[in-house]
């Protein structure tokens, strides 16, 4: 009788339920040490650069790289870099401003028209025409630097703002982000109503689509924002007055100086300090504007 209660015991004895399987608890060791591994590469530069801002000419090229040198001079740094050579470096500021800025609004815009007429429109050509658009993402903005340099030349607005502005317009990647974003944000019969209310397109676009769009307006406009801040070559080949300097093309001319001069004029710690200046608008602009950024890379991943 023992026995058989015995039995009786080890068969009801509960089992334990296994936790449902979630995609949350999926986690990989490989895909995690290559995150961390990306985030040292990325975090490295910019923690270089943070501390060397700290450092004068001498504490540079005798300190360790990653720690900070015998005095902090960030103050004197930021000072030098807006009074060296007669505090140009405020007038290449406000170009790189207002480059980046025209630059990069035009190009969203266009961007926006362009993807909303092949997401919303057909037209007899718009397959052909979107596959070019396409093939242009594949080509490099370097390797038409020089055409565009030779025809503008033609034309006459080699070294004027206009020569750095108009090619930072064109965005074929923006025009395609926006076509995917626009086919998902905006309802057909919303438009339908639009148009049944006797709208035309054109106000149909700007004050229904243009609201809708905003997520991957921001998007775009962030991508040619850094994209014309960051731009050195077009400049390079554009512009021979420095007062149309970009910040890009000005340090790099500050710190060919300091390593061309001997030493007579050394304005390595200026140089540094003035490129943390350069990239804190950057970082400001995406921690303001990266909800708007993540949700407008997202949309079209996931259908209902």
């Amino acid at each position: 009788m023992t026995s058989q209660l015995n039995a009786s015991s080890r068969l009801q004895k509960p089992t334990r339920r296994r936790k449902p399987f979630t995609r949350e608890g999926r986690r990989s060791n490989l895909l995690t040490i290559f995150m961390w591994i990306s985030a040292v590469y990325f975090l490295l530069p910019i923690s270089w650069l943070t501390i060397a801002s700290t450092k004068d000419n001498r504490d540079l090229f005798s300190t360790f790289g990653l720690w900070f040198g015998r005095e902090n001079n960030f103050f004197n740094n930021v000072v030098d870099v807006f009074t060296v050579q007669d505090g140009v470096y405020v007038r290449w500021a406000l170009n790189t401003f207002y480059y980046a800025g025209v630059s990069a609004v035009g190009a969203t815009l266009l961007a926006a028209m362009a993807g909303y007429a092949f997401a919303r429109f057909d037209f007899p050509g718009d397959k052909i025409l979107f596959s070019i658009i396409l093939g242009a993402i594949m080509i490099p903005m370097t390797a038409l630097a020089i055409p565009t340099y030779l025809l503008f030349s033609q034309v006459g607005i080699t070294n004027t703002p206009w020569a750095v502005i108009l090619p930072s317009l064109v965005s074929p990647f923006g025009v395609l982000l926006m076509r995917v974003y626009a086919a998902d944000a905006i309802p057909s019969s919303l438009i339908e109503a639009g148009r049944v209310d006797g709208a035309s397109e054109a106000r149909i676009f700007w004050q229904v689509g243009l609201r809708l769009l905003g997520p991957g307006l921001v998007t775009v406009l962030l991508f040619n924002l850094v994209a014309t801040w960051n731009n050195y070559f077009l400049p390079l080949i554009m512009l021979r007055s420095s007062e149309l300097y970009p910040l890009t093309l000005g340090l790099a001319q500050q710190s060919a100086i300091s390593a061309a001069g001997g030493g007579a004029q050394a304005l390595f710690s200026t140089v540094i300090t003035g490129s943390f200046i350069s990239i804190v608008p950057l970082i400001v602009a995406f921690l303001l504007l990266q909800r708007y950024w993540r949700t407008g890379l997202a949309t079209g991943g996931v259908k209902a």
